[in-house]
């Protein structure tokens, strides 16, 4: 049975299109190194991750393509560039792990949210495989017909009352 997603008031942001483009195998909690304009900026909304995926190299796990849009009030000094690579941060034997899967061919680590826990920004990253247009095809025409499954039964069960 899968895990109960997060509440509404602690998501910051969900990335829809990597359950469109990937199949997500597992997914996998990690902390992420941020500067303090950029956790004043997220608490703000100003982050998009459409296009953020995880790498891992030597040994450590770095986000790229989060953009954390500037703090307006900061000055030039302490602001941060929008979308440079953050580390996550994570145990090392798991880090490990998902090294051994990106090595197959096809495998990728979209960012599937971030949201707020205790206090700290959390990441959740998808061990995910590429769909092609053929898979997504498949699954619109799936999605397609469960609606109107549904449609038919709540037809049917209107006539009954």
């Amino acid at each position: 049975m899968a895990k109960k997603p997060a509440q509404q008031s602690n998501l910051i942001a969900s990335n829809k299109k990597a359950g469109r483009d990937y199949e997500i195998l597992s997914r996998h909690e990690c902390g992420i190194e941020l500067k303090g304009t950029e956790v004043k900026s997220i608490r703000e909304g100003r982050v998009n991750i459409s296009d953020a995926f995880a790498r891992v190299e030597k040994g450590q796990l770095f986000l790229y393509g989060c953009d954390v849009q500037p703090w307006e009030t900061a000055g030039k000094w302490f602001q941060h560039e929008a979308k440079r690579p953050r580390r996550l941060l994570m145990h090392k034997r798991e880090i490990l792990k998902l090294e051994i899967q990106m090595a197959q061919r096809g495998f990728a680590l979209p960012l599937l949210r971030l949201y707020w826990k205790n206090g700290k920004v959390k990441a959740e990253l998808g061990t995910g495989r590429g769909k092609t247009h053929r898979d997504q095809r498949y699954d619109l025409k799936a999605k397609a017909e469960m609606m109107e499954v549904r449609r038919e039964v709540t037809r049917f069960n209107k006539g009954f009352r």
